[in-house]
């Protein structure tokens, strides 16, 4: 499917890819914790409201 030099290639790819993006997670990770404080309420709120309404079609099914 794919020649040795392609999958070689790719291989490397992914590894400095994933390489880079857990590097620059961990260099940003300190303004994460500022910038995105409350954002675990919002995304607490979201699944709530998801839950109501999968509820609410549920009952309105019956």
């Amino acid at each position: 499917m794919f020649s040795k030099g392609q999958s070689v290639f790719a291989i490397l790819f992914a590894i400095s890819f994933i390489t880079i993006i857990v590097f620059m997670y961990l260099k940003d990770k300190k303004i994460h914790k500022q910038q995105y404080k409350g954002v675990k309420w919002i995304v607490l709120g979201f699944l709530l409201f998801i839950l109501f309404l999968f509820l609410i079609k549920g009952y309105i099914k019956e």
